[in-house]
């Protein structure tokens, strides 16, 4: 049944409409052979002919009018660069800045972002922006801009500085042409831009937006039309070595470690539209470190990537299956795997590659290719973990792709078995947007291959979602084969069969209160095809939200669950807890509610109740999140999560405390300091990681970092270790 759904599912939508888009908005860049000085001040006279983009449309608190602040945003490019001048009125100067950090969230604070797709093909931008105290950010954009698709990890070099008049402020923005990727001789890129204006409570586009899309979605530009060609890329060879001198204890066993380190990447330009990445000898200890997680489920959750490596242009290995139940690639299966005991700890990379862009103007192609070290004592092989990807354009928006990973062991050491030495997984994925994007959609099959093991080994999914003003509705459908294996992918949990299903209704009142409010019915069922399909779980939801004007939000819901464990489970994570039984089922309820207030607040937090059954017990769960700001140098951030299980005896039950007080110091635009506190006493650790870095080039830092791990009963040290990383960004 599975597989005829998969089958036959794309050609349905061959018959629902697809609306075109009619935005026609247009304005020329002129070409330049004068210098611009970037101070913020617009009073270079080259200014004067430049033609802009303008006449913004309001996306918050409404979508149909014509913005209340103007925007005004002229370009104009050299060989070299683009030239940025910007001015945007405002109702004074009291502007929400949070940090003097790059990278800054959009959301919550005064700012405006410029998104470029310059192979014209709404599916991968670029995105730059910039706030009134000239914090700049980058990130890259891609599925189009609606499924999530938006990393801040991404970096770059470019120069940005504001300038903060009484009823508006200014910018200027510099940025090489060798930033952007893009075909030689290209005349046109489109173009769009959003902007946050905190004091009049609004947020606009340059092309208008639906409020039920994504800000950043790209199937809503303009176009921004060269005056003559680009020419072709001279991007220059980048060279990032690095040292880092770390010094580390671990109290339980006793070992001290005193190593320096050094090693590096390198990132060549092929073409205008191709990257290669080259690492020797990584390290990531200035990564932020992962948040922890109370995890109260039978399956292993998926946290983000965050090193830079593996960023740019990863939706090329990361975006095939899908990201909940079926992941092919994973990253951060590299360079992380288990001991003995079943602890996670640093798999050593000794190098690695990735070749990655556009081969023409439809077509796009990534490849990696990385080595990990042996780790003997833990029976961790080497292993050359390898993928390839194309990806084609199909019709407006939508693409088909294939992928093929092999993750081979290296010198088959002893402790390796036969069934272990390799594991391939190909597969062709097809990502359906619309023009309009009000449909969207994925359709994958995928087939591993283990050592005497070819018979089966599938994973199939369909997924196909509806978004209009009013509606929204989606359709999700998984079989994984209980056989189907990827080491280097996420995987949760196999032989399922999955159907998941949700019909929303949105409602716009002319109110001063509230901009929007919606209910949505959402359901899961889960069968085990290798169980004669015996259902084993389904989770029933009802909600209701709403979004206030003052950017508040509030919602409440309603959940109706059924577990059916086929194995032991033990949620409290005691260790000589009994777990509940297998073979048996649960029928619970659970109630919640989450309100965030206003961001525009120096102070502001968010609280979210839970209370109703859990397995064959109780359970009651407070998440609480509060921030203080005292911009633009401090913010001060609490999270604090309580979950109580009650269960009857003889099985345990449980008061389980996660809490995370964080500060951020911005002494400057180049001095950051931010520590990171986090109890929990399921995993029977303080954890405290500090972190400071000094940006004293473009993208070159030094950064110390402390990180310091205690027993919660006894506070007794675990573990402490202090990194000394220098990096330099070197432009050959």
């Amino acid at each position: 049944m599975a597989k005829n759904y998969v089958v036959f599912l794309p050609f349905l939508l061959f018959f629902f409409p697809l609306n075109a888009q009619v935005q026609t908005k247009s304005f020329t860049v002129k070409y330049i052979t004068t210098p611009i000085t970037v101070d913020g001040v617009l009073d270079e006279e080259i200014w004067q002919i430049a033609e802009s983009a303008h006449t913004f449309q309001q996306y918050f608190p409404t979508d149909s009018v014509v913005a209340n602040q103007k925007t005004v945003i002229k370009m104009l490019f050299d060989d070299k660069n683009l030239y940025l001048g910007l001015r945007m009125d405002s109702k004074g100067k009291d502007y929400v800045i949070p940090s003097l950090e790059r990278d800054f969230r959009a959301g919550g604070n005064d700012n405006i972002s410029l998104l470029f797709d310059t192979f014209n093909d709404g599916t991968n931008a670029f995105l730059f922006g910039i706030n009134p105290l000239g914090v700049r950010r980058e990130a890259l954009i891609t599925g189009g801009g609606s499924q999530g698709g938006f990393t801040t990890s991404w970096d770059v070099k470019w120069r940005g500085e504001s300038k903060i008049y009484d009823t508006y402020y200014t910018a200027e923005m510099v940025i090489p042409l060798t930033s952007f990727k893009f075909r030689e001789g290209e005349t046109k890129w489109r173009f769009n831009s959003y902007r946050f204006d905190m004091q009049a409570n609004e947020r606009s586009t340059w092309i208008r937006i639906p409020q039920n899309q994504l800000i950043f979605n790209l199937a809503f530009m303009g176009d921004m039309v060269f005056e003559k060609p680009l020419g072709k890329s001279r991007t220059p060879l980048a060279l990032i070595p690095y040292v880092n001198g770390f010094s580390g204890k671990d109290f339980e066993t006793g070992e001290c470690t005193n190593t320096a380190k050094f090693g590096g990447d390198a990132k060549v330009s092929i073409g205008n539209s191709m990257n290669l990445d080259i690492t020797i000898n990584p390290d990531f200890s200035q990564v932020e470190v992962d948040n922890f997680i109370t995890n109260l489920t039978r399956f292993e959750i998926g946290l983000p990537e965050r090193r830079q490596f593996f960023i740019d242009n990863n939706d090329l290995f990361g975006d095939f299956g899908g990201t909940r139940d079926a992941n092919p690639f994973f990253s951060r299966r590299i360079g992380i795997a288990e001991d003995l005991d079943g602890n996670t700890i640093e798999n050593a990379i000794i190098a690695g590659a990735r070749l990655s862009g556009k081969l023409n103007n439809t077509l796009r192609l990534g490849f990696l290719n990385i080595q990990t070290e042996e780790d003997a004592a833990n029976e961790i092989p080497s292993n050359n973990n390898m993928m390839l990807s194309l990806q084609q354009k199909v019709f407006s928006r939508s693409n088909v792709s294939f992928f093929f990973i092999n993750r081979q062991t290296f010198d088959k050491p002893e402790f390796v078995e036969e069934s272990e030495e390799y594991n391939r997984v190909v597969g062709l994925d097809y990502n359906l947007a619309s023009e309009d994007n009000t449909w969207i959609g994925k359709f994958y099959g995928h087939k591993s291959f283990q050592p005497n093991d070819n018979e089966g080994n599938y994973s199939l999914g369909a997924f196909t979602a509806y978004n209009s003003r009013k509606y929204s509705a989606l359709v999700d459908v998984v079989l994984i084969d209980e056989d189907f294996t990827s080491d280097l992918g996420f995987i949760p949990r196999k032989d399922i069969f999955k159907v998941a299903g949700s019909v929303s209704r949105f409602f716009w009142p002319l109110d001063k209160k509230i901009n929007n409010h919606g209910f949505e019915l959402f359901s899961v069922y889960t069968w085990r095809p290798g169980l004669d399909l015996q259902n084993t779980d389904h989770d029933i939801n009802f909600s209701w939200g709403a979004e206030f004007n003052s950017l508040a939000e509030l919602e409440i819901g309603y959940s109706n669950q059924f577990i059916f464990l086929t194995d032991e489970f033990e949620p409290t994570g005691k260790d000589d807890a009994v777990p509940l039984p297998a073979d048996q089922g649960y029928h619970f309820n659970l109630f919640r509610a989450e309100f965030r207030s206003d961001r525009r607040k120096v102070f502001s937090y968010s609280i979210e109740p839970t209370i109703g059954g859990f397995f064959n017990g109780d359970r009651y769960s407070l998440e609480v999140g509060t921030n203080l700001r005292l911009q633009p140098k401090f913010n001060i951030g609490l999270n604090v999560q309580y979950d109580h299980i009650g269960l009857p005896e003889p099985f345990s039950s449980a008061d389980i405390w996660l809490v995370s007080p964080r500060i951020d110091v911005t002494f400057s635009k180049s001095i950051f300091w931010s520590t990171l506190v986090q109890y929990s006493n399921q995993r029977d650790n303080v954890g405290i990681n500090s972190r400071l870095q000094w940006r004293f080039a473009p993208l070159s830092d030094l950064f110390i970092v402390y990180n310091d791990n205690y027993f919660v009963n006894t506070f007794m040290p675990r573990n402490r270790s202090i990194n000394l990383k220098f990096t330099y960004w070197l432009n050959i």
